[in-house]
């Protein structure tokens, strides 16, 4: 591994491209801290105890930013959010959009574009919420002098430092190394987990100093559980679905081409962490705006059952998980495109006849492969819900097993990146044997 890391620093572009991605995510954290002007700091204090069983997921995925109250408070989400739905749209629902899917990286621009006007649209209504909403939340003393142009400076801050975040993305994406809006949740997530970690040792040796012994084995438990986690993820993300292919042999001119052997490799989990993120996004939308309007029967309602922790709210979750799965595999491998690509290459799956056949073939192998990948997506975000509850953890520290699950599946992503740079140049990477 270390000779791995030395050959990394070999390769210029790399190198670069590695630096730049660590100075933009400095950047993010400093951000981070850099708090929305007329905003009383001092009424987060009680946020810390009452409002992290709330808020614990957002202020998780935004790296601590959204209990400090900073410019990136509301974070990614927005554009995650915006992104389903242009995604969504896409699916036939606008016929624009829907020609423009099929333009290739030219309809991908417009796309991307108008993501980012829903980006801006959405954070300024979210921000508009969060501002409002915390200040209710915390008796009206959250903002100072709360008057109408008071809350749109707020949302307008708010909204600022999403669209900054947006392009940060954006820039690691194109000069960076990993899917930048991914890179960036997970630095948030990274930046988290010593509160989750302290907050273990709070509950198990400050506030339950009679059962010590007990405690060091539910300790080991936890460990012993996010390794199982770690181990299961790693091996359901490098799983792969070979597909045999035969190219018939055809003469251009004097030349004879084709006549090899190859196969299309599947990805078990093709989507990756996409579907767990949207998920999140999705579930915790209407909560949050639930909890700003505390008082009102339908508030409360959606309180009480649509939590993860609850039951509709864990079946909820699960179907998001598992349709976004589905959506997002599909939206990124199209197998009548793959079919007809092989088809005008001489190529065939042995057994399979050219055209339909083998798109039919490839959509059945796909939709199996991506039921399992899917499946094990929900059973590890829900297990930590079952685990943490036995254990005695409060939400936000059950949340792990998400947050576990972005993590690694980001550095997975993010290795096999670095990994193929490697190879171009003959280097030896992690993976290589």
């Amino acid at each position: 591994m270390f000779k791995t890391v030395s050959n990394i620093w070999k390769v210029e572009d790399l190198r670069k491209r590695i630096l730049f991605t660590l100075f933009i995510l400095l950047v993010y954290r400093i951000g981070s801290f850099i708090p929305v002007p007329n905003i009383n700091k001092d009424v987060f204090t009680s946020v810390n105890q009452t409002g992290a069983d709330l808020f614990g997921l957002l202020n998780t995925f935004s790296g601590g930013a959204l209990f400090q109250f900073s410019i990136f408070a509301i974070g990614i989400m927005p554009y995650i959010t915006a992104s389903i739905i242009v995604q969504l749209l896409s699916m036939d629902v606008i016929p624009k959009f829907a020609e423009w899917a099929k333009e290739g990286e030219n309809g991908k621009k417009k796309l991307a574009q108008i993501t980012r006007y829903g980006t801006i649209i959405l954070g300024l209504v979210q921000g508009f919420a969060t501002a409002i909403g915390f200040n209710r939340q915390y008796q009206f003393q959250m903002v100072i002098e709360p008057t109408f142009w008071t809350y749109l400076m707020i949302a307008i801050v708010l909204t600022a430092g999403t669209a900054f975040l947006m392009w940060l993305g954006e820039q690691i994406t194109e000069r960076g190394i990993g899917n930048g809006i991914s890179v960036i949740i997970f630095a948030g997530i990274i930046a988290a987990m010593p509160g989750h970690i302290r907050s273990i040792y709070t509950t198990y040796f400050v506030d339950q100093t009679d059962q010590v012994f007990l405690n060091i084995l539910k300790v080991v438990a936890i460990v012993i559980v996010v390794i199982a986690i770690i181990i299961g993820v790693i091996f359901v993300q490098q799983g792969i679905r070979k597909i045999p292919v035969q190219y018939a042999k055809r003469v251009v001119g004097r030349k004879m081409y084709g006549g090899q052997s190859t196969h299309i490799p599947l990805k078990i989990n093709g989507a990756g962490v996409i579907p767990v993120i949207f998920a999140v996004s999705l579930l915790m939308f209407p909560i949050t705006i639930a909890q700003f309007w505390s008082n009102h029967a339908w508030a409360q309602w959606i309180t009480d059952h649509l939590y993860y922790d609850k039951p509709l709210g864990m079946v909820l979750y699960i179907l998001l998980i598992i349709g976004f799965t589905f959506f997002y595999t599909f939206v990124q491998i199209n197998p009548v495109q793959m079919a007809d690509q092989m088809k005008k290459n001489g190529g065939y799956i042995p057994g399979i006849r050219p055209g339909k056949p083998t798109s039919a073939y490839i959509t059945k192998v796909m939709t199996r492969i991506t039921l399992f990948g899917a499946v094990f997506l929900a059973v590890i975000s829900i297990f930590p819900v079952f685990f943490g509850s036995l254990a005695g953890l409060d939400r936000s520290i059950q949340l792990g097993g998400t947050s576990l699950l972005i993590v690694i599946g980001v550095a997975l992503d993010t290795m096999k990146q670095i990994e193929s740079q490697l190879i171009k140049r003959h280097y030896k990477g992690f993976i290589n044997k």
